[in-house]
């Protein structure tokens, strides 16, 4: 276990160093805050689904509001380690300097989604493979992304009631117009899972935009809570804690 959690520990301060040391960088830490409500499927039960509610603000401690989130899924699981996908949201982006001038930004998205995962021990894996189709103030646009997520149990074998984790993933943004690459985002967090329903994450988020030009990057706090809706008589299983996003 503490063979685990130095490479796990080392991947982090890597990730940390890179962003940090990466030009047009943005100085000011900004806050994520993420909702989220997720019924899994199961043995008996494969349809399941999610809905999620983000905030974000320019600023530490939520101030300086400028984004905003809402989005829903149903998902299909082919076994526990095959989850297709389908999803919608609404995204409106602010000028924080002046909220009260309405959104600056409008999309509204829809996505499918297979998400592979691989239980190991202690080590768990999730690879997700997302197509999107995005309107942008009425401008279409596809996006294909891929994100790899590494969970890492602290004090169990498995993320179940009573567990410390380390979460760390990285995910990358392709679109088929120019720039190619739109986007990375990184990140690394602390977590606990309560019981059977309450999951709560603190960590840090990097998102670094790309332009045919140029690049820039905000490093965020990111606070997520999950809450999980379990059926009855369904048969226990791990589920790894993953943000939706």
């Amino acid at each position: 276990m503490l063979k685990n959690l130095l490479k796990a520990t080392t991947v982090l301060l890597a990730l940390i160093v890179c962003s940090f040391n990466a030009s047009a960088q943005d100085s000011k830490l900004g806050t994520w805050g993420i909702v989220t409500v997720v019924m899994p499927g199961d043995s008996a039960h494969r349809w399941g689904g999610y809905t999620e509610f983000q905030a974000r603000t320019n600023g530490a401690g939520f101030s300086q509001f400028q984004y905003y989130e809402a989005k829903a899924g149903v998902s299909y699981d082919i076994d526990k380690n095959f989850i297709a996908l389908l999803g919608t949201g609404t995204y409106h982006t602010y000028n924080y300097l002046d909220i009260s001038d309405g959104p600056t930004i409008n999309e509204f998205r829809v996505w499918e989604q297979m998400t592979i995962n691989q239980f190991l021990t202690p080590l768990k894996f999730e690879h997700r493979y997302r197509i999107e189709q995005r309107w942008l103030d009425g401008n279409y646009r596809n996006r294909f992304r891929y994100r790899l997520n590494m969970f890492v149990p602290l004090n169990n074998t498995k993320i179940v009631a009573k567990t410390w984790f380390i979460s760390i993933f990285d995910e990358i943004f392709f679109n088929n117009k120019a720039p190619n690459f739109e986007r990375n985002r990184v990140s690394a967090a602390l977590g606990y899972q309560f019981d059977k329903k309450w999951i709560l994450q603190a960590g840090w988020i990097n998102q670094r935009n790309y332009t045919t030009q140029t690049s820039s990057a905000k490093n965020n706090m990111m606070l997520t809570l999950m809450y999980r809706i379990n059926r009855k008589n369904s048969v226990e299983r791990e589920h790894l804690p993953t943000t939706s996003d």
